[in-house]
């Protein structure tokens, strides 16, 4: 009947334009979504103008591209101290002590680099109290600046670290003590292709997770 084939032609035309236009969503909806994929390396990293401050932290990780950034910092002369936080003693290093074996700590390793680089000795403190991450690092920290009578510091991470590293002190602290984050510039990382290779694709995955952790209230807390 030539009414009902032409309901029928109708519904079919109604039916696909629907469908273009859900595909058209669709489309923009991908879009965003690998718009915003491509984009988070470059989105964790954060870079605060620089100011004097009391002191430089080099937070630990990454030897020796962390040291190597504060001693250029130090260097310019924002801050007249380096501090180097001390990570927890891991398992590991008991393992290697039972065969003979002295390894290195990062922290050795961060002050070595430092003096290497033209930071004197005098200027370089080793923070005592062990840390298992960087919450920890940035309340070591934070009592150390009460210790000494308070002022601004320099926190020197990695580049994709940079955001969670402010976003942890603002967590804990707000505004006060003043905080500027910079990243190792000599520190291998693809911001714009991050996924390409496992170890930049790991790094950013630990960094969301840690970041909505830090939003969060920190619900995970380090292994004890």
């Amino acid at each position: 009947m030539p009414g009902m084939s032409h309901a029928a032609s109708a519904w079919n035309s109604g039916r696909a334009r629907s469908g273009v236009a859900w595909l058209v969503v669709l489309g923009l909806i991908t879009s965003v979504a690998v718009w915003g994929v491509r984009g988070l390396g470059r989105w964790l990293v954060v870079s605060d103008p620089l100011r004097p401050a009391r002191a430089i932290v080099v937070l630990c990780g990454a030897p020796p591209f962390r040291a190597m950034e504060a001693a250029k910092i130090y260097r310019e002369g924002w801050a007249p101290e380096v501090w180097v936080t001390h990570a927890e003693r891991a398992s590991q290093e008991a393992v290697f002590e039972r065969l003979g074996i002295k390894p290195a700590g990062e922290d050795a390793l961060s002050v070595e680099v430092l003096e290497k680089m033209g930071v004197p000795g005098r200027a370089i403190r080793v923070l005592p109290q062990p840390v298992a991450n960087t919450e920890q690092e940035e309340r070591v920290v934070t009592e150390e600046l009460k210790r000494v009578g308070g002022g601004s510091i320099i926190i020197v991470t990695s580049p994709p670290h940079t955001r969670r590293a402010r976003a942890i002190w603002h967590a804990l602290h707000g505004d006060n003590p003043p905080v500027m984050v910079r990243g190792s510039t000599d520190e291998p990382y693809d911001a714009n292709h991050w996924w390409r290779n496992t170890d930049d694709a790991s790094a950013v995955s630990h960094e969301v997770l840690g970041l909505l952790n830090a939003w969060f209230g920190f619900p995970a807390r380090a292994r004890r």
